[in-house]
């Protein structure tokens, strides 16, 4: 049946808005205004009952269209309902019954009512939800916004994934969209309840006119006759109506719940006994008065009272749910496999640190560990597992380290109370403190006291608190270990976040040409120099290219290295544009060359001690002069030798990037500041 419903569905509602309009064009006889007036009613119940028990607002986003046609199905009714009683002074079973039965056959009384409702419905439900509808329009298109940054915060992050940030995204234009359609749909009750009276006396007039001049009756039975008609005719219009706007108020008051309005009334309004009982005391009091009625005042009281103890026990038994013990402790293989499970990043400290990055003590330290989640994501491309974050007792109270899948990779000490002050080189005078080094970059600094941070940035100091101090190590760290952090598991991530926009390269590459675990010793090269891997699609091409030539992981690097030559040089460019550079002596290079050889099917250096201790200390030395002269140098050589020139640097002079003449793109301006030469023979 949903089926068929859902296949036809689109020629249904076609179908019912033409015979809306077929009603306003043609006259129709009483029994099917009868009809029609019963499934107005119908409706309108289903309508206002859905919206009880509706959890969430955009679960019943359809609402303000629904709104909308059934207030022009009512309006159609009522025209349909004026021609009869203009034209027969009859108008069906169901008008007549509400104007005899319903009121007695009382005009005034019948006046009354109508108007009651009316006004109900016009000055209190649709009022308040037309206030209600435009402020939480107003408040959702405000907070847009925000609620977008922060699914691209979490999605950068590495917290949810690609199709939950699409789907909160949907979830959030719906939500403006519904809100801003409800602003607007609200004005459609507000106008059906003033066009209700307008009707009302359009029909007591035509009635009376009709009555007494075109049929010839006399001017009371004309006003008796037709007023009950046209009163009739308005409750069976404005009762639906009247429900239906109040489907309206609670559609747009309705906060998001995992429950119905039923249960949530019910558990929220009676989950406070001493409240009931104080009522039932309030209640109990005023039958004492004297001209009140004491039994319904008396059975009222003895209700409130009866519920609010049954809610009174109700609340305890669920105190003692809460209060019960524990569950069983794990059973120790439950336990063994607790403690082989190992992290992939950690942050274990001592127990003097823990407020400082404890968010109960006001601490901000875990947002900004996401935000630098996220910026390493846009720096490096990789997404870093979260990182777990323990205290450890076994630790000094003031130190911390950081560890990658359960191995100290870096570590330091830290006073909460205190504050890092670096020389920035314009230092004019010492400020007292404790000298230290600082973790991340093992500069010297001063442990120095909060009295003394206004006196040390006066005098040049760069002055850091400790959870920045904390948060720069830890950054550092990433960095430095990118490598060491991409899994295997990661490296199949960023495949599939390939394979989603650009299937061709993933298909051509992996796993045909190479396997997830060699992409990942790929990936894992470029990040131990610190080249970026965002541009998965060209590496996965230059793959796709070379791995058919060689499967030898170090080459396959230095392809891909060479692809992305832009991005390798842009990392290095000095302020004025220039690329700095030392150059090898080519007589060092072809040394380099004649002593490789193949180690288990890996070509290795097999330079002579004595050369590779020289060329180590003529590289530092230049390095010295470069940065004495304020120049931050590139090591540039052929590419032949390039990977091999990096590995003999890489203990001594690690932070020295090492480049090849292939990886520098035409418009790159380079300056030479100087060739490396060593003093043994070559």
């Amino acid at each position: 049946m949903k089926e068929k419903l859902g296949r036809y569905s689109d020629f249904l509602m076609a179908g019912i808005v033409v015979m809306i309009i077929v009603m306003i064009i043609v006259p129709l006889s009483p029994f099917i205004l009868d009809l029609l007036v019963v499934f107005n009613f119908c409706l309108s119940m289903v309508v206002m009952l859905v919206t009880m028990y509706t959890q969430e607002p955009l679960h019943f986003s359809v609402f303000p269209t629904l709104l909308l046609i059934a207030t022009l199905f009512r309006l159609a009714i009522n025209i349909a309902l004026t021609r009869l009683i203009l034209v027969r002074g009859f108008a069906g079973s169901m008008v007549n019954s509400f104007g005899h039965f319903v009121i007695g056959g009382n005009i005034v009384v019948g006046l009354v009512v109508f108007f009651i409702i009316v006004v109900v419905q016009f000055v209190v439900i649709t009022s308040g939800a037309n206030r209600v509808a435009e402020v939480a329009a107003r408040f959702t298109l405000d907070a847009m916004p925000g609620k977008q940054m922060s699914i691209d915060a979490d999605l950068n992050a590495g917290l949810i994934s690609e199709e939950e940030a699409r789907r909160r995204r949907q979830e959030v234009g719906k939500e403006a969209d519904f809100y801003g359609a409800m602003d607007g749909a609200s004005k459609f009750v507000k106008g059906d309840a003033i066009a209700a009276i307008v009707v009302v006396f359009i029909n007591l007039l035509g009635g009376l006119a009709v009555g007494a001049f075109q049929m010839g009756m006399d001017l009371g039975a004309a006003v008796q006759t037709y007023s009950l008609l046209t009163i009739g005719a308005g409750l069976v219009i404005q009762i639906p109506a009247l429900l239906v706007s109040t489907a309206t108020g609670v559609i747009v008051t309705r906060a998001a719940s995992d429950a119905n309005l039923g249960s949530d009334l019910s558990l929220q309004l009676l989950r406070q006994p001493r409240a009931l009982q104080l009522g039932a005391l309030i209640t109990g009091a005023l039958a004492a008065l004297p001209g009140l009625p004491k039994i319904p005042l008396l059975v009222f009281a003895g209700s409130l009272y009866a519920v609010s103890v049954a809610m009174k026990r109700e609340l305890e038994k669920d105190a003692e749910v809460e209060e019960a013990p524990p569950p069983p402790a794990p059973t120790p293989e439950e336990e063994l496999a607790g403690l082989i499970r190992v992290d992939p990043m950690a942050l274990e400290l001592g127990y003097d640190l823990v407020p400082l990055v404890d968010p109960n003590a006001g601490s901000d330290f875990m947002e900004r560990v996401v935000l630098v989640r996220k910026h390493i994501a846009t720096e490096l491309g990789i997404v870093v597992p979260p990182i777990r974050l323990r205290d450890n007792i076994t630790l000094a109270p003031e130190r911390y380290r950081i560890l990658i899948r359960g191995v100290e990779v870096a570590g330091g000490e830290l006073r909460l109370r205190g504050y890092l002050a670096l020389e920035s080189g314009l230092s004019e005078d010492m400020v007292p403190g404790t000298p230290t080094t600082e973790p991340a970059f093992g500069l010297p600094a001063l442990w120095i006291e909060e009295e003394a941070v206004e006196r040390a940035k006066a005098a040049g100091y760069t002055v850091v608190d400790p959870g920045s101090v904390l948060l720069t190590h830890l950054t550092e760290t990433i960095r430095r270990h990118a490598a060491d952090i991409l899994s295997r598991q990661d490296t199949q991530a960023l495949v599939d976040m390939v394979r989603e926009s650009n299937p061709v390269a993933v298909e051509e590459a992996v796993p045909n040409l190479i396997s997830v675990g060699e992409l990942q010793r790929v990936l894992q090269g470029l990040l131990a120099e610190g080249v970026p891997t965002r541009d998965m699609v060209t590496i996965l091409e230059i793959l796709g290219d070379r791995a058919k030539m060689t499967k030898d992981t170090g080459m396959l690097v230095e392809y891909v290295r060479q692809g992305l030559a832009r991005t390798i040089s842009g990392q290095y460019l000095a302020e004025d544009g220039k690329l700095h550079v030392l150059t090898l002596d080519p007589a060092v290079e072809r040394a380099l060359m004649e002593s490789l050889h193949q180690v288990n099917g890996e070509v290795v250096p097999g330079l002579e001690p004595g050369l590779a201790e020289a060329l180590i200390t003529g590289l530092a030395s230049r390095v010295e002069e470069a940065a004495n002269r304020g120049f931050q140098p590139v090591l540039l050589c052929s590419s032949s030798v390039r990977r091999f020139v990096r590995r003999l640097t890489s203990r001594i002079l690690a932070r020295m990037p090492v480049l090849s003449y292939d990886e520098l793109p035409p418009e790159v301006e380079i300056e030479n500041l100087g060739m490396v030469e060593v003093t043994a023979d070559v």
